[in-house]
């Protein structure tokens, strides 16, 4: 059904209506008057049966014409204005019809119980002819006056408040028209949401819209990235990895930038082993380059995660490929952090001969502590002077400190020995007295072990 024919039957219904509501209309108009002449009674027949009957609008407007002509009480003059609006609907005059329904109402010839009809139909009329600033007006005054639009009309002025850039209105409309459809409304309703959360700047609705609708349409790229974007732009950078996550797990992210996007989320958020287990696959699969700076980034990741043992492969790896002393440098302090300390000096080494090391001081330290952890001392020593730093001076005064120790507790059981054996000596003189075989066999060894023992610590007190 048209336009035209919706508003005609609504007008029209209500302009027949006063044929057999005199009275109701005479209160409407504070009219004493409730009925027709005789003359102009036929005449309101005729334009009417023109109208209805006969779908002729030219002759309902002929003799509605010559109505007009007659002298008319109040009654008679408010059924000629909504019979005018009826007959000039049906011939598409709207901007006339306007103008007879809201004399009726301004000169209070519509009764109370069809005013509210009246308004919704000027509402209508001003919408098809595009007046949208009329159109909201009169839709206004619609609902203040009791009307409940039902969930057309509540898209209706939802896309009317839309046009006229009162987006707040408009997405209250719409809305309303969301949770009565539910989930399943038509796409046209998501987007327009959509359209109006991104206006209003509600960033994180429009985010939980797009996510309900990406559960109709998991495929849909262009709706991750809708989400994911405005996860970004409302600071929430936590579901924004969340969703770039789930895309590249669900396989939608194939290219070299996406895929690296999610190996710095996953290292930005604290997760190093993952980003470096990202990284590893796509550059084994080809579908991320294997360069030095690509291995580079993925030994980072490893050894930050303190995953040296995955780690070193790739270092060994990455240094070959332009002989990195810094490279070999990695290498090798990811050897000691396993206690490899072999293959700590030779990666340390390598390193120092290749050049580019960052602090050859470090790298001298390391060695010196690799050969001190195989017992290495002089050799430790040597690393450890040409390291020529405060760690370095360091382990030289552990190690000295170290040997004074060892020092003096040799002294020490050097002094113990002899005082021990000094007085296993007034033992076996104790017992001398008493008569051979009481004395133990030991004490026929004691003077010779005794001067051994006063030997010895006589040689550790003068070196």
């Amino acid at each position: 059904m048209g336009l035209k024919t919706v508003l005609r039957s609504a007008v029209i219904a209500g302009a027949v209506s006063v044929m057999g509501a005199g009275a109701a209309m005479a209160q409407a108009a504070n009219c004493e008057a409730n009925e027709f002449s005789s003359t102009t009674g036929e005449l309101y027949l005729k334009a009417e049966t023109e109208l209805l009957q006969n779908k002729n609008a030219q002759a309902a407007l002929n003799a509605l014409s010559q109505l007009r002509n007659q002298e008319l009480n109040c009654y008679e003059q408010g059924a000629v204005l909504k019979l005018g609006a009826a007959i000039k609907i049906e011939a598409g005059d709207y901007n006339g019809a306007v103008r007879d329904l809201e004399s009726a109402l301004n000169q209070g010839y519509i009764p109370a119980s069809e005013a509210t009809t009246t308004y919704y139909n000027i509402f209508q009329i001003y919408l098809s002819q595009n007046n949208l600033e009329k159109a909201l007006e009169y839709s206004q005054k619609w609902t203040q006056a009791g009307g409940t639009p039902d969930r057309d009309g509540k898209w209706q002025l939802a896309v009317v408040n839309q046009k006229l850039g009162r987006n707040q209105d408009a997405l209250r409309w719409a809305e309303q028209v969301f949770r009565a459809d539910g989930p399943g409304a038509e796409r046209q309703v998501y987007d327009f949401l959509i359209y109006l959360y991104d206006e209003t700047g509600q960033r994180a609705k429009k985010a939980e819209l797009l996510e309900t609708l990406l559960a109709r349409n998991p495929n849909e790229r262009r709706l991750w990235d809708a989400i994911s974007g405005d996860y970004f732009a409302a600071d929430q950078d936590r579901k924004a990895f969340e969703v770039q996550k789930a895309m590249y797990l669900g396989g939608i992210l194939q290219k070299e930038e996406e895929i690296m996007r999610i190996v710095n989320f996953y290292n930005r958020f604290n997760a190093p082993y993952q980003a470096a287990q990202v990284l590893e696959k796509e550059m084994n699969a080809g579908r991320v380059a294997k360069t030095y700076e690509r291995m580079e980034l993925l030994a980072n990741l490893y050894q930050v995660a303190r995953e040296f043992d995955r780690a070193i492969p790739v270092i060994e790896e990455a240094a070959r490929m332009n002989n990195s002393g810094a490279m070999y440098e990695r290498l090798g302090r990811s050897h000691a952090e396993l206690q490899n300390w072999e293959q700590a000096e030779a990666a340390l080494t390598r390193a120092l001969n290749a050049g580019g090391i960052e602090n050859r001081d470090l790298a001298w330290v390391l060695i010196g502590q690799s050969r001190y952890e195989r017992n290495d001392r002089s050799g430790a020593r040597e690393a450890f002077n040409n390291a020529n730093s405060r760690a370095g001076r360091g382990w030289l005064d552990f190690m000295r400190a170290e040997e004074q120790t060892e020092v003096a507790l040799v002294r020490f059981e050097a002094q113990s020995l002899v005082q021990d054996t000094e007085n296993e000596k007034r033992r076996c003189e104790q017992l001398a007295v008493l008569g051979e075989g009481n004395a133990p066999e030991a004490c026929a060894t004691v003077d010779e072990r005794l001067a051994e023992a006063r030997e010895d610590l006589q040689a550790l007190t003068s070196s």
